[in-house]
C-alpha cells in the first residue's frame, strides 16, 4: 500500500497548474449514458475516481477510451447491462449517478448503495424519492437499488436541504421525463451549472442552473456536442492556495477559476494572506504570521466543507484560537484526531472544533481517513518539524492528480512510498 513520506520545513515557491474538477466530470460521464454520439471530454483528471467511472461504463457496454493525458472519448451507443455492481460502486459514491440514467434508457436499473468517503451520514434518500416522484418503482433489495418504469415524467421536486449530489443526478435524469420538471432548493455549486451546460449543449431545455429553482423541459432527444471542456477544479486551487500560505511561501496557481473560490480567498486574506488576482491566476504568499479565523462550512457559495479539512491543519499554528463549525456533514473531523498526534491542540464536540495554535507541529505517523483529511495531513507534513508518514493516501489518489510531483516542483520534501 502506498504511503508518503514528507520532510517538513520547505516553503513552496514556482506556479502550478489546476487540473480539472473530479466533481464536474463525474457526473458528466455518468451523463453521457443519456446522450447519442460519442462524447469528447477535455481536461479530465487523472484521479481513481475517473478510472473507476470509466470502468462502472464499460461494464454496462459503454465505450470509454483515454485517448491521452485530459482526453477521453465514451459512446454508449450501445448498452448491454443495466446493473452496476458492489464491486465497482462500493469505491465511489458518485456511481449512485448511473441510476437515473440507465432507468431513463432501459426502462429499469439495479444498482448497489454506494461507498466512498467514511465520514457521516450521506442517505440516497433523496435520490430514490425524486425518482419514485417521477414515476419509478424502488425496492432496496439485498444491498442493491432495483428501480423500474414505463415512462419519467416531469414532476415538482423540494428537497429538505441542499444535495450536490440528488440535484446533479435527478436533473440529468429530468431530461428524459415527459413534461416540465421543477428542482425546488437545487444546490448552486458550479458543478452543478457545468452539468447543465453540458446537457444544454446536447440539446437540454435547462434553466435556473445555479440559483435555488431549476427547471428542466425534458423528452427531447440529446446528441453529442463533440467537445466539452472540463471545469477547473476549485478544491485543488484551494489546497495548493493553502498550501502556499501556511508555510511561508509564494506560489501562482494557473487555471483557477477566481469566482468559485472567492470564499476561500477571502477566508485567506483574512488569515493573513496576500493575494494577488489576475484572469484565472492567483498568486498567494506570506511573509508573516496566520492569524485566527471562526468558520462555518455551508452550501455553495458559503465556505466549503471539501476545504475545511486544509483549513483546520493551517490553523493548528496560527496565532490564536479557531473555530470551525461544520455545517454539511457533523462529523467530518477525523483528521482533527490526526493532527493531535503531530502536536495540534484541538478539541471537537459534535460539529465544532476549537483549534488553539501552537508554535510548531511535530512530524508522526498518521493515517487518511477520507479524500480532503489526505491533503489536510499532507499540509501538516510540510511545515511540521522532522518527517511525517501517512498512510492510506489510496483516498488522496481518488481527486487530486499528480499530487506529490506538483508539491516537489514547488520544493516539498515528499516522496510516494510502498511497504
Amino acid at each position: 500500500m502506498d504511503k508518503f513520506l514528507i520532510k517538513g520545513g520547505a516553503r513552496l515557491k514556482g506556479e502550478v497548474r489546476v487540473s480539472g474538477a473530479k466533481n464536474a466530470v463525474l457526473p458528466i460521464m455518468a451523463a453521457s449514458l443519456l446522450v447519442e454520439g460519442e462524447v469528447r471530454l477535455l481536461n479530465v483528471p487523472d484521479v481513481m475516481d475517473v478510472f473507476t467511472m470509466a470502468e462502472l461504463l464499460r461494464l454496462l457496454g459503454a465505450k470509454v477510451e483515454r485517448l491521452e493525458k485530459g482526453v477521453w472519448t465514451l459512446d454508449t451507443s450501445d448498452l448491454t447491462s443495466s446493473t452496476a455492481p458492489y464491486e465497482i460502486v462500493r469505491k465511489m459514491r458518485a456511481s449512485i449517478y448511473v441510476l437515473g440514467p440507465l432507468l431513463a434508457r432501459m426502462g429499469k436499473a439495479s444498482v448497489s448503495l454506494p461507498g466512498g468517503c467514511a465520514f457521516g451520514p450521506r442517505p440516497v434518500d433523496f435520490h430514490i424519492s425524486g425518482l419514485e416522484a417521477m414515476g419509478a418503482s424502488i425496492k432496496l433489495e439485498h444491498g442493491y437499488i432495483n428501480a423500474k418504469v414505463k415512462k419519467l415524467k416531469g414532476v415538482e421536486i423540494a428537497f429538505d436541504r441542499k444535495s450536490v449530489g440528488a440535484t446533479a443526478h435527478l436533473l440529468m435524469t429530468a431530461t428524459f421525463a415527459e413534461g416540465e420538471t421543477l428542482i425546488a432548493n437545487a444546490a448552486k455549486e458550479p458543478e452543478i451549472v457545468a452539468l447543465a451546460d453540458f446537457l444544454k449543449l446536447c440539446g437540454a431545455d435547462i434553466e435556473g442552473e445555479g440559483t435555488d429553482e431549476i427547471i428542466v423541459r425534458g423528452g427531447k432527444a440529446l446528441r453529442s456536442p463533440g467537445e466539452y471542456r472540463i471545469i477547473p477544479d476549485r478544491i485543488e486551487a484551494g489546497t495548493y492556495a493553502v498550501a502556499a500560505f501556511m508555510t511561508g511561501g509564494e506560489v501562482r496557481i494557473r487555471e483557477a477559476c477566481l469566482d468559485h473560490i472567492r470564499t476561500v480567498i477571502d477566508r485567506l486574506r483574512q488569515a493573513g494572506a496576500t493575494v494577488e488576482e489576475e484572469d484565472r491566476t492567483i498568486t498567494v504568499s506570506n511573509g508573516g504570521k496566520i492569524l485566527p479565523l471562526t468558520i462555518h462550512t455551508s452550501p455553495y457559495p458559503g465556505f466549503p466543507t471539501d476545504m475545511q479539512a486544509q483549513f483546520m491543519a493551517m490553523l493548528t499554528v496560527a496565532d490564536g484560537t479557531s473555530i470551525i463549525k461544520e455545517g454539511i456533514y457533523p462529523d467530518r473531523f477525523r483528521h482533527a484526531f490526526e493532527l493531535q498526534r503531530m502536536g495540534a491542540d484541538i478539541k471537537v464536540e459534535g460539529d465544532t472544533a476549537v483549534i488553539k495554535g501552537v508554535k510548531h507541529l511535530t512530524g508522526a505517523p498518521v493515517m487518511a481517513s477520507d479524500l480532503r483529511a489526505s491533503a489536510a495531513l499532507v499540509l501538516a507534513g510540510l511545515i511540521a518539524r522532522g518527517e511525517t508518514l501517512i498512510d492510506r493516501i489510496y483516498h488522496l489518489d481518488r481527486g487530486y492528480e499528480d499530487f506529490e510531483k506538483k508539491l516537489s516542483s514547488l520544493g516539498a520534501d515528499i516522496r510516494r512510498i510502498q511497504d
